[in-house]
């Protein structure tokens, strides 16, 4: 097997929860390169929605920075505005959406707008953009973020997009965090709206998963180690992103 970066790992994992058929909220980095793995594998048939208003049925022929590079415009099947983009959301068109996160906590919530440092200083950041609309309203969504403790609290510091709130009935619509792929593992969550550790990526222990997450991580009884990228997929992603932009 070829040797490959965390971020490739990250990407065939990612790409691996798109189904034949979606309509994927894609967003940029690491989700922008799984649909593309996704596309050139497995599910031909999904269609990508990106925040700006661009639906495309086929990846960008180069490689994307933003999401208004002019190769994401060129054969779009359709380019609407941001209102449109929304509606799709709002009917429940868009069977998953792609998130990132400052923060994600034990039941699936996600913090984007605000932490606070040891000392008790408030940090600013970002803010929801679409995110909030992306995890309230699409039929399940995925999170990506570094695996690091304080990224992992037990509680976000703020609620910027809706998880399972504090059980599964915290949910106002949609089906909620279907997953949450880190740089050291895969967590699913159980019928409670509780994260699980689902996998550990290789070379990452369940003991090191659990170390550097900030509640008592459950373990499923089926925990293994996640599957590497497959040369296909491998091939997909290098192919596209040759310089390793996002995923080196």
């Amino acid at each position: 097997m070829d040797d490959y970066t965390a971020a490739e790992l990250m990407v065939a994992a990612a790409a691996r929860e798109i189904r034949d058929g979606d309509v994927v909220f894609v967003g940029m980095r690491l989700p922008l390169i799984a649909f593309v793995v996704a596309k050139n594998t497995h599910a031909p048939g999904a269609v990508g929605v990106f925040e700006n208003g661009i639906l495309r049925d086929t990846p960008a022929r180069e490689l994307l920075y933003t999401m208004s590079d002019g190769p994401n415009i060129t054969g779009a099947l359709s380019c609407l505005g941001m209102l449109e983009c929304m509606a799709l959301l709002q009917s429940g068109r868009v069977s998953l959406g792609f998130l990132g996160a400052a923060e994600v906590d034990r039941h699936g919530n996600l913090n984007s707008t605000e932490v606070r440092d040891a000392s008790g200083r408030t940090i600013r950041l970002p803010g929801s953009g679409g995110a909030c609309d992306i995890a309230a309203l699409s039929q399940r969504f995925v999170a990506l973020l570094d695996h690091r403790k304080f990224r992992l609290p037990e509680k976000v510091h703020y609620v910027t997009s809706p998880g399972f709130g504090a059980s599964h009935t915290g949910r106002l619509a949609g089906g909620g965090p279907a997953a949450v792929i880190t740089t050291r593992a895969v967590l699913r969550f159980s019928p409670a709206g509780e994260a699980y550790l689902h996998s550990h990526h290789p070379g990452t222990t369940v003991e090191e998963v659990l170390a550097n997450t900030g509640w008592p991580l459950q373990v499923s009884p089926q925990v293994h180690p996640t599957p590497p990228p497959t040369r296909h997929e491998l091939r997909a992603m290098r192919s596209y992103d040759r310089q390793g932009f996002w995923t080196r």
